[in-house]
């Protein structure tokens, strides 16, 4: 297969939310904790997440002054020669993610997440200057589209450059829907928290089209519900990188 293997791993509500407050009632703890654990189980090449899941979790919000970096004359991806084989994948289309380090710094030490090496997956409509701040920082990017993202040369250049196997999709509810529109998602793994969500929180996929999933596995641990689900059609068409 040309691309990584996709397994979108995320915590929801019974009806199919999976951002909202409800993840933050005592309710959702022990979901909380089931999904954690399974991360670090799966022991993937890394994981992806969209910019607002990023910088929630991760940047807070923090952003760099880019005129202080001078405009990149060249968009060319960015493989420095230092690769660790466990990655942190942020889809940030217009490049507004402010990172402090080049590697991820997670609060708990968590193994599923501490110290993953930062990738930035761009399009063409990103600042010059934010990529003159990423090779400052020593944060590997690639380009995916000129105004939408593609996810399909995305995961083509993450396997080809970086060498990933199988990567998380942990959200939130937009990145996950451009991956199930390209057709992309090979395993679903669920953890269910036993609450019904408000009815404006997001959906485990935003825009989604028609697919087909076998169910693969059920189990309950400490009275939460986890499923498995395998994508029924999962063959995989070939993808050339144009040069």
């Amino acid at each position: 297969m040309t691309r990584p293997h996709i397994i979108c791993h995320m915590v929801m509500s019974v009806d199919g939310k999976v951002t909202g407050d409800f993840l933050f009632r005592p309710e959702c703890a022990a979901a909380s904790e089931i999904y954690y654990e399974i991360n670090r189980e799966l022991k993937c090449s890394g994981y992806i997440c969209g910019r607002i899941t990023m910088e929630g979790s991760f940047t807070g919000g923090y952003m760099p002054e880019l005129t202080a970096y001078p405009p990149k004359t060249s968009r060319t991806d960015f493989i420095p020669e230092t690769l660790t084989g466990f990655y942190a994948v942020a889809f940030d289309p217009s490049g507004r993610l402010g990172w402090k380090s080049n590697r991820i710094i997670d609060p708990d030490g968590d193994a599923g997440y501490d110290a993953a090496q930062i990738i930035e997956v761009l399009t063409e409509q990103a600042d010059a200057r934010y990529l003159s701040y990423l090779e400052t920082m020593e944060i590997p990017y690639i380009f995916a589209g000129e105004t939408e993202l593609d996810v399909r040369l995305a995961l083509f250049k993450l396997k080809k450059f970086f060498g990933c196997e199988t990567l998380l999709l942990e959200g939130g509810s937009m990145i996950n829907g451009a991956f199930q529109r390209a057709d992309v998602i090979d395993e679903l793994s669920l953890v269910v928290a036993p609450v019904v969500a408000d009815r404006n929180d997001k959906p485990l996929f935003t825009d989604s089209t028609l697919s087909d999933y076998v169910l693969t596995k059920t189990e309950t641990r400490c009275g939460t519900l986890v499923v498995s689900y395998q994508r029924k059609n999962s063959e995989e068409e070939p993808l050339c990188l144009k040069n």
